[in-house]
């Protein structure tokens, strides 16, 4: 039986389920391989940060289902959670994912838009007279 690790990924209103096993490095993200589910190469990139600061890039597949927000926010969720699937794998590798950042949640979310305002924080201009 193979043992398989899982943990969840947060970015702004994105979230990832991640689950990794033993493998030949097969990323699949929503039933898609993640070269054509993410089109731009710095989404990829992201992804893979976690895998290649350990090391560990073609002994793991990963399985993701992703939900909510834009296609970064998908993938700044699915880098945390990898990242997060591979510290529950190997204790040891949290030292060098934690110096990474890669094990923080950013917590940055879309600020609201106020009434009686353009935007969240742009005003209507100010007329004196």
């Amino acid at each position: 039986m193979e043992i398989t690790y899982n943990a969840t990924g947060r970015r702004k209103r994105s979230i990832a389920r991640v689950w990794l096993k033993p493998g030949t490095g097969n990323i699949l993200v929503n039933q898609k391989p993640a070269d054509s589910y993410f089109p731009r190469e710095t989404l990829r990139m992201v992804i893979r940060q976690p895998l290649e600061i350990t090391g560990t890039v073609s002994k793991y597949d990963i399985y993701a289902l992703v939900e909510g927000g834009g296609l970064t926010g998908q993938a700044g969720a699915l880098r945390h959670g990898i990242a997060r699937a591979l510290v529950k794998m190997d204790a040891d590798l949290r030292a060098r994912l934690k110096k990474e950042g890669l094990l923080t949640r950013d917590p940055r979310e879309v600020e609201r838009k106020k009434y009686g305002q353009k935007k969240a924080r742009k005003r209507f201009q100010f007329s004196k007279r």
